[in-house]
């Protein structure tokens, strides 16, 4: 098949500059990305084998090496060629990124002593010029790592230590390369952004213009490049933030040649279908499809508890149904795409990098050889927020932009162990409720997520002085900025009361509500 995304760099720009960042396999890369981006700071990954070609066409302003799960002196470790260290750009190497500076610049790495250091931890500032500059003689920050530095190379100096580790920060000023093996792109580290920002902004002096809203013509101008006047594109579209912003930026660049699918899985959220027909084929006049697989993907989930075979097998089925729509859908050509980029990062070695495989996206990847459609991905470099920013830009209703996302399996993975018809209805229902009382109140603005989770465990209740033995529903509610790092959010116990006592009075099947207060890491946002 075709599988020519719509260019990543759309929405680059066009006089050059940015922070060019070389992904060694770490799960945070995107999340240097994102925080680059709150700068205003335009930011890009690539793969070390595709630096030499990325910096000629980018001309970054400055370079940042991630961190990684390998060790340097392995042989089979990640490599990148230093040729790149000669042209003055500034260069932050970040944990592994540190590393790799060592050993290439004839300083040494080894095991660290006390063994692998994950957590929190207190770093102490013995230089606080430039990247150090402003931050507290003590400050919290995050490690990561089972190697360190055991001797610099020449011309290095030490900004700051910490007890397990002795090299926390370093610099070689004269030639603008610095170091960290602590993580600052993670909330974790209490002054993390302001280190950040003394890179970028100050030592690189990254021009801070960037903003996701300024890039939709570019973004329109981009789809009509690669569709062209006559292409058509079948889409499937879930009616998600994702979706119904890429939707809604290819319909604007190429009209009624766009033809959405909405496949209806049984899997949604109550309320789902007819919001979506209403709102696109209504509203926005799109040629809207809908097909009707609820009783498809039921048959092929029966007894299938694991959850990345059911992610899989989801997957499947979905591409089996938009398959068959697509092809009477005959003058397609194109197949648009939601895909963001935590959907790479989480699915994939993103940009063919180390990255170690969370959990599976039906949207990336998998697509059908027979299919043969090239694909376009208006939002493949973008975070969950600047996706929001464009939809605000484009017009779209805040109900709908600053909805919370939903995972593309749905409730498949809300419902833990084997998915019927008899577990999925009362999970729907608790699951309206939990939305209801939270966007009643307006507690939804600033949360991420918020939902009901059904579990494979009853327990005993007594309901009208009689035994119960029921199953058990629990409630998630989370903040974050991209979905890459969250925190569990604590609502008010009044609507605690009112969400817990409605679910068991009014949903048959449930007994019992329990919270979840676990954060993102070391748990993921969805239980499975």
């Amino acid at each position: 098949m075709s599988a020519n995304p719509l260019p990543a760099s759309a929405g680059e720009p066009q006089h050059g500059g940015g922070v060019l960042i070389v992904d060694f396999g770490t799960q945070y890369c995107q999340l240097i990305a994102r925080r680059v981006r709150e700068m205003g700071v335009y930011s890009r990954i690539t793969v070390p084998d595709r630096v030499g070609t990325m910096i000629e066409a980018m001309q970054p302003a400055a370079i940042i090496l991630s961190g990684g799960p390998r060790s340097v002196y392995e042989h089979d470790a990640p490599i990148l060629d230093p040729a790149f260290l000669a042209r003055g750009i500034p260069v932050l190497g970040i944990c592994y990124g540190l590393q790799w500076l060592t050993q290439t610049l004839g300083g040494a790495v080894e095991p660290a002593r006390d063994g692998r250091e994950y957590g929190r931890t207190e770093m102490a500032v013995k230089d606080a010029a430039l990247l150090l500059d402003g931050v507290d003689p003590q400050t919290v920050v995050w490690m990561s790592h089972g190697d360190h530095v055991a001797r610099l190379p020449a011309g290095f100096r030490v900004l700051a230590s910490s007890e397990p580790c002795p090299i926390a920060a370093a610099a070689d000023p004269a030639r603008r390369i610095y170091g960290l093996q602590v993580h600052p792109e993670v909330t974790h580290s209490a002054q993390g952004e302001r280190i950040l920002r003394n890179f970028v902004l100050r030592i690189a002096q990254c021009r801070n213009d960037w903003h996701p809203g300024n890039i939709v013509d570019e973004k329109v101008r981009r789809i009509r490049e690669l569709v062209g006047e006559t292409g058509e594109v079948v889409m499937g579209l879930s009616g998600g933030v994702d979706s119904s912003v890429a939707a809604v930026l290819i319909h604007r660049a190429i009209g009624a040649r766009l033809h959405c699918v909405f496949v209806d899985n049984g899997l949604l959220r109550k309320g789902e279908r007819e919001g979506v027909e209403v709102l696109f084929r209504d509203e926005y006049r799109m040629d809207l499809h809908v097909v009707d697989a609820r009783a498809r993907f039921l048959d092929a989930l029966r007894g299938v508890s694991e959850p990345e075979q059911k992610r899989k097998i989801i997957g499947k089925v979905f591409i089996d149904v938009f398959r068959d729509k697509a092809k009477s859908l005959r003058g397609a050509r194109f197949l648009g795409q939601g895909t963001l980029y935590p959907d790479v990062i989480e699915s994939v070695a993103a940009h063919g990098g180390a990255t170690a495989t969370i959990k599976s996206h039906h949207n990336v990847g998998g697509l059908p050889k027979d299919l043969d459609l090239v694909l376009v991905e208006p939002l493949r470099d973008l975070f969950k927020d600047e996706v929001r920013a464009i939809g605000r830009e484009l017009g779209l209703p805040a109900a709908l932009v600053d909805r919370q996302p939903f995972p593309g399996p749905g409730l498949a993975v809300r419902c833990l162990g084997e998915i019927t018809e008899a577990r999925l209805a009362p999970l729907r229902e608790a699951d309206a409720i939990v939305r209801e009382e939270i966007e009643a109140r307006g507690l939804h603005v600033g949360l991420w997520q918020y939902f009901a989770i059904s579990l494979p465990v009853q327990s005993v209740g007594v309901m009208g002085d009689q035994r119960t033995y029921e199953n058990v529903c629990a409630i998630r509610v989370v903040s974050s900025q991209d979905g890459m790092t969250a925190d569990w959010e604590l609502l008010p116990v009044e609507v605690l009361r009112k969400i817990s006592a409605r679910i068991i009075n009014e949903v048959r099947g449930l007994n019992r509500v329990c919270l979840d207060i676990s954060s993102k890491p070391p748990a993921t946002i969805e239980w499975e």
